[in-house]
Formats: structure tokens, sequence, C-alpha cells
């Protein structure tokens, strides 16, 4: 039996059974819907992209996996140039891995053993938002902040190495100040805080943030791992605020296979470069810059660049504003709105309650959870689709 995630599966309705998909639609037996959410927020060029797809079946013929260990191979070397190219600053050292979380886990890591090869050992805590998510690894789930995910972790009582704050600037300032002595970093969802509940803050927060970093000292991180690739209008929120260490994935693959990345500065890459193996980075997931997910990541950076996705998804953000300027509702206490993303904050859960199965009567695939109706749409989704998907979501409301 298939143990699904984030459900209680005694009582989880069935799920849609998709046996096709093309372009921004997936297909079951008797319907056909546009991805609202773009497979969890990875399917950025939407399905079967005919350039992504040869990327894949072209390396395939070659050979689908090897080792980074000892070995290595043109995607990869391919692939983190032009990452390397692409991020700003000296954001040019990428350490692969298989999951957006396990990226986050070895930012994490790097962190701790930067101070700790300097012959720093009390640089042990972390400083992350309110509302953090991470993933569901441990220690991403303890820098995380959502007791509806992680609740498991109660299990060890108070947690004593990360400290929590809103995405405010006197709560940013007064954390430094007095923790900074023990901080090996900071770290954020830039601009965008997804399953924490799509919530939304100014640059300015960022642009302090660096500030502070750079006169305490602390390391700056961004988990863009749902806000990379364009989903926040920015093709990185780094290319406004260069953090010292970024973590990649969703949108990496364009969403064709699970993979990530953790790209570090040359201060940090510094620190463990050295003739002792006691200063390497003592970590290697078994699937780290498969061939194949290289091979379709630089596709998915090439059709990126060359057709142009920021205009995209400038286009997706005017029209998302235009649609839902003046609609109100006494049940919604917030419409926000970020590039390719939206989100409709209801006051309370039940008011949403349903709403993934009138969505799929009308040909739509949702899935909103707690208080938060939401679309994250592929970038090469039409105005007529972009439209229906907005449509649909405020003729909720009409009907209830």
């Amino acid at each position: 039996m298939i143990w699904y995630p984030y459900v209680q599966m005694k009582t989880m309705p069935q799920p849609y059974k998709i046996i096709d998909a093309d372009g921004v639609y997936l297909y079951t037996k008797d319907n056909k819907m546009i991805d609202s959410i773009s497979s969890w927020w990875c399917m950025i060029h939407g399905y079967k992209h005919p350039v992504l797809t040869e990327a894949l079946k072209s390396q395939a013929d070659k050979f689908a996996h090897v080792m980074l260990a000892g070995l290595t191979h043109e995607p990869v070397e391919h692939f983190s140039a032009e990452l390397a190219k692409t991020l700003p600053g000296t954001l040019n050292y990428t350490f692969f891995s298989d999951s957006g979380s396990v990226s986050v886990e070895v930012a994490l890591k790097i962190a701790l053993q930067f101070y700790l090869n300097q012959g720093e050992k009390n640089r042990t805590k972390v400083l992350a938002l309110k509302h953090a998510y991470h993933g569901d690894t441990f220690k991403t789930m303890e820098v995380g902040d959502s007791e509806s995910y992680h609740f498991v972790l109660d299990a060890f009582g108070p947690k004593k190495d990360v400290y929590h704050i809103p995405t405010e600037i006197p709560a940013l300032e007064k954390a430094m100040e007095e923790h900074h002595k023990e901080l090996n970093c900071v770290l954020v969802e830039p601009l965008l805080q997804g399953a924490g509940g799509m919530l939304m803050y100014d640059l300015a927060f960022l642009q302090r943030a660096r500030e502070l970093c750079d006169k305490y000292g602390v390391l700056l991180v961004f988990d863009e791992v749902a806000t990379g690739f364009g989903r926040t209008g920015y093709m990185f929120v780094a290319d406004a605020v260069t953090p010292d260490i970024i973590c990649l994935g969703k949108g990496l693959t364009g969403g064709y296979i699970g993979h990530a990345a953790t790209v570090a500065n040359q201060k940090v890459y510094d620190a463990f470069y050295g003739d002792s193996n006691r200063l390497a980075l003592m970590h290697g997931p078994t699937f780290m810059a498969n061939p194949l997910a290289c091979s379709v990541g630089l596709a998915s950076l090439k059709v990126f660049k060359e057709e142009n996705y920021l205009g995209k998804i400038k286009k997706i953000e005017a029209i998302t504003k235009r649609e839902l300027a003046g609609f109100t509702d006494d049940r919604i206490k917030e419409i926000r709105i970020m590039g390719a993303s939206v989100c409709i904050e209801v006051k309370d859960p039940k008011y949403i309650q349903g709403y993934q199965q009138y969505a799929y009567k009308n040909h739509v695939f949702a899935r909103p959870f707690m208080s938060y109706l939401y679309a994250m749409v592929p970038y090469i989704i039409t105005e007529d689709e972009l439209v229906h998907v907005l449509n649909t979501m405020k003729n909720w409301f009409y009907i209830k």
C-alpha cells in the first residue's frame, strides 16, 4: 500500500489518478485539469516540454547515473558552470543533493562547520523566521516553525538551537544584537514563505539582514527551494540581496527529476579548502549530481533564459492583479500576490473545505491547506487558462 504525504490514511479521500500530462494540463480517465500549483511548485515549464524531454532521453542513452565521488561527467560540469554564471556575486561553488530539504540540511551543516573550521565552537545557533518551513528532515524541522508539520519534535522538548523572529526589522536588529556571538547563520525563505502560509514580506527586511550579517560576521542563508527560478518575480531573490549560501530545488530540473543544490560563495568555500581532511565537507548523497538531473536542469535553465520567462512571470502577476482587483468577501482575511504566486487567506479553514473537489469539477487541480487557497501556476500558462484558474477561485466564494 502507498503511504501518502501529509494526510491521515484512514480518512483520506481517494486521490485523482493521473494517466497523462501535457502543457499545463493533468489528465485523469474522465477529466482534464489545469495544474494550478505546478505539482508542488516545480513544473515551471509545464509537462512534456520537448527540450527538457529530449535532454533527458539523450542522457539516458549514454548513462543514467554514476557516483560523483572519484568520478565526474560533462552534465555536472556544464550545469555547475552555468549556475555559477547565473547566480550573483561569488555564489560559484555548488554542492548537489537529492531534495530541497537535504539542500537546507547541507547549508546548515556548512554554516556550522564554517566557524568550526576557524576554531569557533560556540556558533551553534540559527536565527530563523516565524512560520518558517524548510523541509521535513530533522534539522530542517528544528529550524522550522510549524506545529502542523513538525509536532513530532515535541518529544524532545523546547528547541534549543534556533531563535524565531517575525519579518520585522526591529525584531531582527534586537535578535542580532543579543545573539550574534552564538549564531552561525540567519536562515530565511526570502520574500515568500511557502508552506508556512504563503506569507509575503518586504525586501527591506532582507537588505537589513545582509547589513547585520556583515556587521556581526554571521552567514546569511537563502532557502530558495520554492522562490528560486522566478516564482517571486526575480530569477532569484538573491539577485536583489546576495546571501552567502543559497539552496535551490523544485524548479532546478523543471520538475522532471527530484534534485537540489546548495551553492556557497568564495568566503564560505575558502574556509573548507586546505591541507587537512578535517576541513573538508564530509557529506555525499548517493544521487548527487545525477547526470539525468544535471542534463535536464541545464536544458531548463537554457529555456528559462531564451524564452524570457521573467517577462512571462510579469504578465502572470499583472493578469492576477487585474482579475482580483476589487474582489472581496467577508470570509477573506487577505489576498496576497507576488510574481507567479497568489494566495487568498480566509479567516477560518472551514471556508475552503471542499474547494479541491469544486475545482476538480471545474477542470482545475488545486490543493488548499489550512486557511490558504492559492495558485502557483506553470509559467507557460496562457491568459485564458490563468483567468479560468482565478475565476474558479473567485466563484467558490460566490456559490458558498
